[in-house]
């Protein structure tokens, strides 16, 4: 450390009636000095730079020059140095950048060489970075992809989504890109090219950046609860090797694998398969892949239904010239069949026409005779029908005398009704202070009612069909049973 003498430093004096204590000889700083020293001691401690890895953050340009800080959790809490990356070294490290296909961005790990630098002005230590390793970035690239993938397999995902059944016509798709990108042109050019009626959904999102994981990932869980998708198509163009980092997310990949609906991935890298390439139904190269592999399935589906549609064609004239034949041999058959048939039919009826005119003569005289016979029967039977329908109608006309009402009124019988009308047939019905009226054969007696007194009921026995009820009562209609007409003489 490069010391300067006290001689060098003024120091003002002022008398406070203290004695200066034996230290104040030592060497002071001022600000630019101690800068200065700290540097010659980095310089001097770190000759030929140091390497520091640690994860991007705050990245941004400023004119030519990129400034970002490396930062590292260290048990909770964050170390973080800042970086300048000059626009000469920028340059320089600009061709290796380009052949690794890595560009510096936000959360990328990496490990990058420089010299460490006080600045007085801003009184921050920084690192201005000379170098930086590729390798290391790309070795974290692949070994959080290599975690995420043994995740992935350990809870079956990885062929989850690859056992959905794609339509052999998908015509209804659902895209995940980037409006605007070249990605989503060239897929919409090859679909609106292909001259197949595709109806595209598409979720508008960003494909890179700190936001790009969550806004694929809700738009694919929006797609998929859509409804009615053949399938959905994750498309973007290519980039850096970082970039596309991105689709190595174990959240995009889960919500790919569990997605209702077949996903087809064209991610524009022609080297590395991401994660959502190996668990998507269908991985291809690029976006126009992606567009061409729908184009060929609706395709291959009309030229097979083409193929199809001739087969059964040629199946149809084949089986309707064959039914044609039968057809014509069946009706030779039944034209021949006819014929004999009609011969035969011919022959039975001139054979009945001469039964006939033999038979005839000798049926139409003993018809006459029958109708002659029943003729004397019809003028002679209706005086006997009627003697006896008189005879049974006295019968009925007595028996229904029998049970007149008026018939018995006339024999002493009365009929006491209640007040609403009702008859009455028990003293049980009655209660003091009813009014009853007692209908006699010339009038009628309106009473009220004292007192009312029951006797032991006789033992019930069947009225004779003719016997008048006690006073009090009607006698029921008499059941009169009409005998059927004597048929005995109606035999013809």
């Amino acid at each position: 450390m490069r010391l300067i003498e006290s001689s060098s430093v003024s120091q003002p004096a002022f008398d406070f009636g203290d004695e200066i204590p034996a230290d104040f000889a030592d060497p002071t700083y001022t600000v630019g000095e101690l800068a200065g020293a700290i540097n010659d001691s980095l310089r001097r401690s770190f000759r030929d730079g140091v390497w520091v890895r640690g994860e991007i953050s705050g990245l941004q340009q400023r004119g030519p020059h990129t400034y970002f800080s490396l930062v590292e959790d260290v048990d909770g809490d964050k170390a973080v140095i800042n970086v300048q990356l000059f626009a000469p070294t920028k340059a320089r490290l600009a061709p290796m950048l380009r052949k690794f296909r890595l560009e510096l961005r936000n959360g990328m790990k990496v490990r990058i060489h420089g010299h460490l630098d006080f600045w007085a002005q801003g009184g921050r230590l920084g690192l201005k970075m000379a170098s930086l390793d590729p390798k290391y970035t790309i070795g974290a690239i692949a070994q959080s992809r290599d975690e995420i993938m043994r995740r992935l397999v350990a809870d079956g995902l990885l062929d989850t989504n690859k056992r959905r059944p794609l339509s052999p016509i998908p015509l209804r798709v659902g895209v995940v890109t980037s409006v605007g990108s070249a990605a989503w042109h060239d897929f919409r050019n090859e679909i609106e090219h292909s001259g197949i009626g595709f109806r595209l959904t598409v979720a508008d999102t960003r494909v890179q950046g700190d936001l790009a994981e969550n806004m694929v990932t809700a738009a694919i869980a929006g797609l998929g609860l859509h409804g009615g998708l053949d399938a959905i198509v994750v498309i973007r163009g290519g980039g850096a090797r970082n970039e596309l980092a991105v689709f190595d997310s174990e959240k995009i990949a889960r919500m790919i694998a569990t997605s209702p609906v077949p996903v087809l991935t064209g991610l524009g890298h022609e080297v590395d398969r991401s994660v959502a390439d190996e668990v998507a139904h269908t991985a291809l190269k690029t976006p126009t892949a992606c567009a061409g592999e729908l184009i060929g399935r609706a395709q291959r589906y009309a030229a097979d239904a083409e193929q199809h549609f001739a087969a059964i064609c040629r199946r149809s004239g084949v089986v309707l010239s064959e039914v044609g034949n039968e057809l014509s041999d069946t009706a030779h058959r039944i034209a021949r069949r006819t014929h004999a048939a009609v011969e035969r039919s011919d022959e039975r009826l001139r054979m009945r026409v001469d039964r006939l005119a033999r038979s005839g003569p000798s049926a139409l005289r003993r018809s006459t005779e029958h109708v002659e016979r029943a003729a004397v029967r019809l003028v002679e039977r209706p005086g006997e029908l009627l003697a006896q329908s008189g005879r049974r109608l006295d019968v009925l006309a007595a028996r229904l005398g029998a049970v007149d009402p008026a018939v018995q009124l006339a024999r002493g019988w009365t009929i006491t009704r209640t007040a609403d009308g009702g008859i009455v047939r028990s003293a049980e019905a009655v209660g003091a202070a009813d009014v009853l009226t007692t209908q006699v054969i010339d009038g009628v007696i309106t009473s009220v009612v004292d007192d009312v007194r029951t006797a032991a009921a006789p033992h019930p026995a069947a009225p004779h069909p003719a016997a008048p009820h006690p006073a009090g009562t009607t006698a029921p209609p008499a059941t009169t049973h009409l005998d059927p007409p004597d048929t005995a003489d109606q035999k013809d």
